[in-house]
C-alpha cells in the first residue's frame, strides 16, 4: 500500500495558498492605533498593527517571523476582522482562522492560535488606550 506524497500547491486550498503568499499587510503601519505581539512556543511571532475609525477596524498591517503557515493564519486574521467593529473581532477563533483556510495542517493549528493570540493582545491594546487616551503618547508601539 503506498500513499500519495503531500503535494503543497495541489493539496491546499486555494484560500490557504493566498493567504500564504498575500504580502500586501507585511509591514507595520505608521502609528497605528493599536498593536498585539505574540510569540508561540515554535519561536514564531506574530506582531498585528490596528487602524481603527471609531470602533471600526480600518486597517490592519502584520509583521511575522516565522513559516507560511504562521503567514497564511496571519493573513486570515486581517482578513476575517478588516472593515469589522472591535466587537465582532474579539469572536475570531483560532477554529474560525482553520476554517478560513480550508486546508491548514492539523499539526500547525498553533499558528492559528498564535495570530489570534496577537489579535486578542492588539484588541486589548485598543481598549487600554479608547479607556485611557493618555497612553497613547507613551507608546512605542503607535
Amino acid at each position: 500500500m503506498t500513499s500519495t506524497p503531500f503535494d503543497f500547491w495541489q493539496d491546499h486550498s486555494l484560500k490557504y495558498l493566498e493567504m500564504a503568499l498575500k504580502s500586501e499587510r507585511m509591514e507595520p503601519l505608521q502609528e497605528p492605533d493599536a498593536v498585539g505581539r505574540h510569540t508561540g512556543e515554535c519561536g514564531d511571532t506574530v506582531a498585528l498593527f490596528i487602524k481603527l475609525r471609531g470602533t471600526t477596524i480600518a486597517q490592519v498591517g502584520i509583521q511575522i517571523q516565522g513559516c507560511m503557515n504562521t503567514a497564511a493564519s496571519a493573513n486570515a486574521v486581517a482578513e476575517l476582522i478588516e472593515g469589522r467593529s472591535m466587537e465582532e473581532a474579539w469572536h475570531v477563533t483560532p477554529d474560525r482562522v482553520a476554517e478560513f483556510l480550508e486546508t491548514l495542517p492539523q499539526d500547525h493549528y498553533h499558528c492559528a492560535e498564535l495570530a489570534v493570540g496577537a489579535l486578542y493582545r492588539a484588541l486589548s491594546d485598543a481598549r487600554s488606550k479608547q479607556r485611557d487616551p493618555w497612553k497613547k503618547m507613551y507608546s512605542q508601539n503607535g
